[in-house]
Formats: structure tokens, C-alpha cells, sequence
């Protein structure tokens, strides 16, 4: 993945976080995904005291591209310093499958590690 639209969706999804609803988990994550035309949204989790009602940020900002027009992301990051790599649960990954490009870039980071790998190797047999 070129670096400056990297850091681009780093800083984002960094961004991002910072407007997370997480007075239960304290677990504040940010997202910034790029679509196939080069639009950037981002979102951040939302929880609820009906903790099932909770929404990770990864499909806010998928729900956000979706409803904008968008049909195919290209690349996802996902961010969060509160200690721990957040990579996106087993429902993320299954709900960014149903619109991720082939080989759609996932970067994940913590403030100071940061992996870069593919939807694929994160979930190898969608649901399709």
C-alpha cells in the first residue's frame, strides 16, 4: 500500500477514536476505510448499556460508505491505543467482506505497532 495513503487512514482512524462512546469497555477505536473511487470515511464504536446494541467502529464506517453510494472499499484502518492491537471481530470482518475489493488492504495499529495485511488472511472462508 502506498505510504501516504497509509498514514492518511492512520491519522483518520486516529482521529476517529477520539469520538468513540465507550464508557463501559474504555476501549476507544477509531476507522478509516478508503473506497474503490478514493472517498475516505471514518467512524469510531459506539456502545450501549444493552451491551448487544453496541457498534464496533468498523461498521459505522462501513454503514456510513454504504449509505453514501459505496460498493467496494479498497482498504481499512482500524486504530486504538487503549493497550491492545484491535483487530476487527469475526462480525466486522464478515460484514467488510460483503464489499471489500479482492485483496482490500487491513492495517491495524496501536499508536506505536502497526500491521498490514489482507481481509483475506483475516478471514479466509466468508460467508457468501
Amino acid at each position: 500500500m502506498d505510504d501516504k495513503i497509509k498514514t492518511l487512514l492512520i491519522n483518520e482512524a486516529k482521529n476517529a477514536a477520539k469520538s468513540a462512546y465507550c464508557p463501559y469497555s474504555e476501549y476507544a477505536v477509531g476507522v478509516a476505510l478508503i473506497s474503490s473511487d478514493g472517498r475516505v470515511f471514518s467512524g469510531c464504536n459506539i456502545e450501549n448499556a444493552s451491551y448487544s446494541l453496541t457498534m464496533c467502529a468498523e461498521r459505522v464506517a462501513l454503514f456510513k460508505a454504504v449509505s453514501d453510494g459505496v460498493r467496494k472499499i479498497s482498504a481499512i484502518c482500524v486504530f486504538s491505543d487503549c493497550g491492545k492491537m484491535p483487530y476487527p471481530c469475526g462480525a466486522c470482518r464478515q460484514a467488510l467482506a460483503e464489499f471489500a475489493d479482492e485483496g482490500a488492504t487491513v492495517i491495524v495499529s496501536d499508536g506505536e505497532h502497526t500491521v498490514e495485511t489482507t481481509l483475506e488472511e483475516l478471514i479466509p472462508y466468508t460467508f457468501g
